[in-house]
């Protein structure tokens, strides 16, 4: 999709996928998860994080992170947590204006 990070994607050639992403308000989406991670400042958040925090699914979420870091607003901060759901390491995700810092304690990449 040209249009990506600005809209959602969708993968594969079934059309229930296109019609998905159709109907995400990505933008918005966008914004609420970047604010939560922006709250948690240099501490990050996960994408899991981020939906419970916002009381979303998960798969509403992880996207918006990719979305994100595509932009260039978040990044890696190299460090990892559990997740709860799954008890997998996931990416913890910074605001850029905290990679900086991140990055001086050691944590960045």
């Amino acid at each position: 999709m040209t249009d990506y990070p600005n809209v959602a994607g969708s993968k594969g050639p079934a059309e229930t996928s296109g019609e998905a992403a159709c109907e995400v308000d990505c933008a918005r989406l966008q914004r609420m998860v970047l604010r939560t991670i922006r709250r948690a400042k240099k501490a990050g958040r996960t994408a899991e994080e981020c939906a419970i925090a916002l009381r979303l699914p998960r798969v509403s979420a992880q996207p918006r992170t990719s979305e994100l870091k595509a932009k260039g607003l978040i990044l890696d901060s190299g460090k990892r947590r559990i997740n709860r759901s799954s008890g997998k390491r996931a990416v913890v995700w910074v605001a850029k204006e905290y990679s900086q810092s991140v990055a001086a304690e050691g944590g960045g990449q």
